[in-house]
């Protein structure tokens, strides 16, 4: 006897009421003074393939513009511009590198409770000039047109061939770990 063959829905993520962020931590001598900047990513899209019925989903995309990245503290405009304009030319160098890209053909999908779920991708990132494989874990919850997944993940930035900054002779620097953060939102296509 012959199963039936689950029906994958096709997702697209909303960036309007998606949070994808990442935290950066200082180090050094004067880290005390220095604050642990937080950023926004404020342009991507993504998709992904997804049936709650069979828990499977397939197709993942995510793809970030590099210049977009904008911090979210409560800082001086004056700091504010220092370091998005440091973060842009220095660090992601967006002119040369103008999208970064995870992908995952495939995912882990378990049930949970309910319309609960929690996924687990292992993707490609594409950082930087730099492809290597990472993993991501989230929570998905599905409702009738639309599906949340909210989930952390952290890289090391000299993975990618991205040395952390470092201002005021070395005394203040940001460490090679990033702390990623993501509440994602994604509609139902027809």
């Amino acid at each position: 006897m012959e199963t039936a063959k689950a029906t994958l829905l096709h997702y697209v993520f909303d960036a309007r009421a998606s949070r994808l962020t990442v935290q950066a931590f200082a180090t050094g001598i004067l880290s005390a003074m220095g604050h642990n900047p937080k950023i926004g990513i404020r342009s991507f899209s993504g998709e992904v393939d997804f049936s709650a019925e069979a828990a499977q989903a397939c197709g993942f995309r995510l793809s970030m513009k590099a210049n977009s990245f904008a911090v979210l503290d409560d800082i001086s405009d004056k700091d504010r511009r220092e370091i998005e304009k440091t973060m842009d030319e220095q660090v992601l160098e967006s002119a040369k590198y103008p999208e970064i890209v995870y992908e995952a053909p495939t995912a882990t999908i378990s049930r949970l409770e309910g319309a609960l779920y929690s996924a687990a991708l292992n993707g490609t990132l594409s950082f930087h000039g730099v492809t290597r494989n990472q993993s991501v874990s989230a929570r998905i919850a599905v409702f009738d047109e639309m599906m949340r997944a909210s989930g952390e993940f952290t890289l090391n930035q000299s993975d990618y061939g991205v040395k952390p900054i470092s201002v005021a002779g070395g005394t203040l620097k940001v460490k090679d770990e990033l702390k990623f953060s993501f509440e994602m939102v994604a509609r139902k296509q027809e």
